[in-house]
């Protein structure tokens, strides 16, 4: 399976026009942004816990990055409420369920082969920095390597900045909402930008706060 598997386009996905696809699982469903391979496969997707539903206990081979859009998600290692950011490396292995059901923006095998590091952060208990070089904009960093840099961004409206798309960039709306190349992006709308191709965004009148990546695409598989 390939779902928008050429990294050097720019793709603008609505997700909450798209309809749920059922897993092997019963009550987990996705919605597919990007994809190579089937059951196991390169892959960035909004998946869906109905309550009480579980995963069959597995090892991430490739690693797995995680935001929690709402709910709270579970494993043997706690509970992860909506703002919780979570990178289970390769070879980390869990059971995922969810008593009250949640909604997660996840990744799959796209971590490099030696990286080890497992990071846990509740977005809701750390505060923002402002960008002494994007007026109006404040960060909050979940992770940084050689290889990509990972963080939620504010805006305050009407903000206007460029984007830094070098290695290329990948952003999820949390909220608010933003404007680029003369699309608007509201809420739990994804958008990715290929390597070295300039963008330029703009905050709506509410202002913008989204889930940003950088640097990733750069290692990205070529069509």
């Amino acid at each position: 399976m390939r779902i928008n598997a050429d990294f050097s386009q720019r793709v603008l996905i609505r997700t909450q026009e798209q309809g749920w696809v059922p897993s092997p699982l019963p009550g987990v469903a996705r919605r597919m942004l990007d994809r190579i391979g089937d059951e196991v496969a390169r892959a960035t997707s909004v998946v869906r816990y109905d309550p009480g539903s579980s995963f069959a206990p597995h090892v991430h081979g490739g690693g797995e990055e995680f935001l929690v859009l709402s709910g709270v998600f579970q494993d043997e290692s706690g509970d992860f409420p909506a703002g919780s950011y979570v990178r289970n490396p390769p070879q980390s292995q869990h059971v995922p369920r969810s008593e009250p059901g949640c909604v997660i923006l996840v990744k799959l095998w796209q971590f490099d082969p030696d990286d080890r590091s497992h990071v846990i952060i509740d977005t809701n208990k750390i505060g923002a920095v402002a960008d002494a070089a994007r007026p109006g904009v404040s960060v909050t960093p979940l992770f940084q390597d050689a290889l990509e840099t990972v963080a939620i961004e504010a805006w305050t409206p009407d903000t206007q900045a460029p984007l830094d798309c070098t290695g290329g960039a990948e952003l999820f709306l949390l909220s608010g909402s933003l404007t680029e190349s003369r699309e608007t992006l509201g809420p739990e709308t994804w958008l990715r930008l290929p390597d070295g191709v300039p963008a330029q965004l703009t905050a709506g009148p509410e202002g913008a706060r989204f889930w940003i990546k950088r640097g990733h695409l750069a290692h990205a598989p070529r069509a």
